[in-house]
């Protein structure tokens, strides 16, 4: 693997390793710039004259977010009261807080806006006979999203290949064909059928791209907070994908329905699903799930920091070894 430009074109089916832009890396650089003038601005302009208030707008401008990250855990751990997962108690959803404060600055101030092009997917094939994985983001995320996924990848000399999904707020629908592209170059890399992991929102579009394409083979789908069954904040979103993952939504059950109609038996035998009872995107937890798939639940875990959980990328990348020597099995039965 070597390390190419981001708009360097792979030599396998001459498709793009990176997409050349990312309209979500310079919203977010162009946030962080924002953040930073203001607040240098706000502490100028207040410190001779109130140093209190200087420093609290600065807290509120800089570490606000950790205040959102508390209310989304208290109306989380409120509606997990009645969920078939087990409670989280306190002194796990204050560790679950701490971790998405933590690890939120890395994703959204850093990886994302800065370094989402730093590691390009593999472009040379390999015979190793382990399959490549195919990374797919959630919603308001790109591809930086994955970094440490693909630090350890390099490592092991595994393959992969990421996505962005773009439009930001666009349908969902729109991102089966970039996904579609996606899993091609991935085969193409090993002559095997790729593995899927998905975070949070990436796990419906790959369900749609699987309904789409149901003769398309995949070794696994795993999914890591993803709204199979929708999540109780998407009521409060006005954008499209944000208002397809309202929970028990039209769009939803029409996916649903899509899949049965496609495969009636054991429709979701080659997913892995991570879910979480102190996810405070993804809530109630067991929305996280599906009806016959291996659902792993990861106790005390927010919503970003699952991605990143060492049970999770261990195990995830275990069932690489797994893989059938030919591609002769399909993604459902």
């Amino acid at each position: 693997m070597q390390d190419t430009p981001p708009n360097a074109t792979s030599s396998v089916g001459a498709q793009p390793a990176v997409r050349a832009r990312s309209a979500l890396a310079r919203l977010q650089q162009g946030l962080m710039v924002a953040t930073l003038v203001f607040s240098a601005l706000w502490l100028v302009y207040w410190w001779p004259r109130a140093p209190w208030l200087a420093l609290l707008g600065v807290f509120l401008s800089v570490g606000g977010y950790a205040l959102v990250l508390a209310l989304e855990g208290l109306a989380a751990a409120w509606l997990n009261r009645l969920d078939e997962a087990p409670r989280a108690g306190w002194r796990e959803l204050i560790g679950a807080w701490w971790q998405e404060v933590c690890v939120a600055p890395q994703v959204f101030a850093w990886r994302q806006p800065f370094r989402w092009a730093s590691l390009p997917d593999t472009e040379e094939p390999s015979a190793t006979g382990t399959p490549a994985v195919v990374f797919i983001h959630g919603f308001v995320c790109n591809r930086g999203l994955w970094l440490p996924w693909m630090r350890r990848l390099r490592e092991q000399g595994v393959p992969y290949v990421s996505v962005n999904l773009e439009p930001v707020f666009g349908s969902i629908d729109d991102y089966a064909q970039l996904i579609s592209d996606g899993v091609r170059r991935a085969h193409a890399l090993t002559g095997s059928p790729p593995m899927l992991v998905c975070h949070s929102m990436g796990g419906l579009a790959a369900r749609v791209w699987l309904a789409s394409e149901p003769e398309t083979l995949v070794h696994r789908v795993v999914t890591i907070g993803s709204p199979h069954r929708g999540t109780w904040l998407g009521r409060f979103s006005r954008v499209a994908n944000g208002r397809q993952m309202r929970l028990g939504g039209d769009w939803l059950q029409a996916l649903q329905a899509r899949e049965a109609q496609i495969s009636p038996s054991d429709t979701y035998a080659r997913f892995v699903c991570w879910y979480s009872n102190a996810d405070n995107i993804v809530f109630p937890a067991s929305t996280a799930t599906l009806p016959g798939a291996d659902n792993r639940l990861l106790p005390g875990a927010a919503h970003v920091a699952m991605a990143f959980h060492p049970r999770v990328m261990s195990e995830s990348l275990e069932l690489l070894s797994s893989a059938p020597s030919s591609p002769s099995e399909r993604t459902a039965s």
